[in-house]
């Protein structure tokens, strides 16, 4: 193997071992983001008792070691893939089965993503027994077989007709494909974002209007003073598989809905819950879904230019070794996947850190729309120790996987404006 044919291998087991020495130092690290003063509101120990703040970090790090060592089993699913000929092989039976290249691209995408959710299926049924385990999940081992199904058959709708898309495009244009498939792209995110609250969710929880009719008006009314165009609100039963809260608004336009899950109804109280509508609000009022969409838009380019520039070298150098041809065959797909992860995940710490601003914005809507930062401070307090999140957080937790301000320093905030 000529130098530059060992280049990639070693930077690849490389980032491996990082990973997994990241997720052992995030398992056993004591250390946290920040401590407060005993007494603080945003101190842990004022809102849990130390069993439960016990419990929420053993449970987050955990969680957190995890994520980052299946990161790395995902990477080395994709290259023992490649590495064996498994690719080359779905490649070759999709070819024998199927003149047309709809039906090649079809069983092809079908095979490869049987091939992956059933390497992965440990690995998930591990994260299963974790929540179940901490009593943040109550979903019996049916119902979550069941979900999972429903999730494999929904990607599997969606990809085919995308990898066929992408590959045809590659035939037409081997140099421009990139820029093409973008442009091809962009109606596809927003249509998911149409489609998602009216076709999808629904497949995994049952939506209804929401029942408490004094809430509900207080809801809308302070949607009417956002001037948000909104005549409903909707109550999901995420009781019959998590112990969690959460609200959300997703969805653009038409299909936009105000979401609460039923265990926000039991476990927040009416001000509470008043106040994280006016948090979901200020996401709309600042139109963060849209700027959000526009970002996937701007982060899809760069992302496929990249793709662009990599592919045809990794191909070049590791092709023969693994039956992939070209950058046209079906075959060069996990390889796709793989510096996708790759790129993905290093590049969330910005999206992370940008998403952060959005909540924090959000936040201040929240906090001005109520006008009771108290209410907010109990509100983050509850969600805490319901959803068993760690308040302090390691600081290279928060930099990869915070999407949102540490609960701690969203009561820090609360409490800041409480005390003006």
């Amino acid at each position: 193997m000529q130098r530059g044919q060992r280049i990639f291998p070693a930077v690849y087991l490389t980032m491996l071992i990082g990973l997994g020495l990241l997720s052992w130092w995030v398992y056993v690290d004591p250390s946290t983001s920040g401590t407060y003063p005993s007494g603080d509101p945003a101190n842990p120990l004022s809102f849990m008792s130390p069993d439960q703040l016990a419990k929420a970090v053993s449970f987050s790090r955990t969680k957190e070691a995890i994520y980052f060592a299946s990161q790395g089993y995902e990477w080395l699913v994709y290259l023992l893939i490649l590495a064996f000929g498994l690719s080359a092989r779905f490649r070759t039976w999709a070819a024998r089965m199927f003149k047309r290249s709809f039906g090649q691209a079809a069983l092809f995408t079908v095979l490869l993503m049987f091939t992956l959710s059933l390497l992965e299926l440990p690995v998930r049924y591990f994260s299963y027994r974790v929540n179940r385990e901490y009593g943040l999940s109550n979903q019996v081992l049916g119902d979550w077989l069941t979900d999972l199904g429903k999730s494999w058959l929904v990607s599997v709708i969606i990809a085919v007709p995308l990898v066929w898309m992408g590959y045809a495009i590659v035939r037409k244009s081997p140099k421009r494909w990139w820029f093409w498939y973008w442009l091809a792209f962009i109606p596809v995110i927003v249509f998911l974002m149409f489609i998602q609250p009216l076709v999808i969710d629904p497949l995994f929880n049952k939506f209804q209007p929401l029942q408490d009719q004094a809430l509900k008006a207080d809801i809308l009314s302070l949607a009417h003073q956002a001037n948000i165009p909104a005549d409903q609100v909707y109550e999901v039963d995420m009781s019959t598989k998590t112990n969690a809260v959460n609200a959300y608004v997703n969805g653009i336009g038409p299909s936009a809905r105000i979401v609460l899950w039923d265990t926000t109804l039991k476990k927040l109280s009416h001000d509470e819950i008043l106040f994280i509508m006016g948090h979901e609000m200020g996401h709309y009022v600042m139109h963060h879904v849209v700027w959000g969409m526009l970002e996937s838009i701007g982060g899809l380019f760069i992302l496929l230019w990249v793709l662009s520039r990599l592919l045809p070298h990794l191909i070049a150098r590791y092709g023969n070794q693994w039956g992939v041809r070209s950058l046209s065959d079906h075959a060069s797909l996990p390889l796709v996947l793989l510096v996708v992860s790759i790129v993905s995940f290093a590049t969330s710490p910005l999206e992370n850190y940008i998403s952060r601003v959005y909540e924090h914005a959000a936040d201040v809507y929240g906090i001005q729309m109520t006008g009771k930062p108290g209410v907010a401070v109990h509100a983050f307090q509850k969600l805490a120790s319901e959803s068993l999140s760690e308040p302090n957080p390691p600081s290279v937790v928060k930099f990869f996987l915070y999407d949102h301000p540490t609960l701690s320093e969203r009561i820090a905030f609360a409490e800041s404006k409480e005390r003006k």
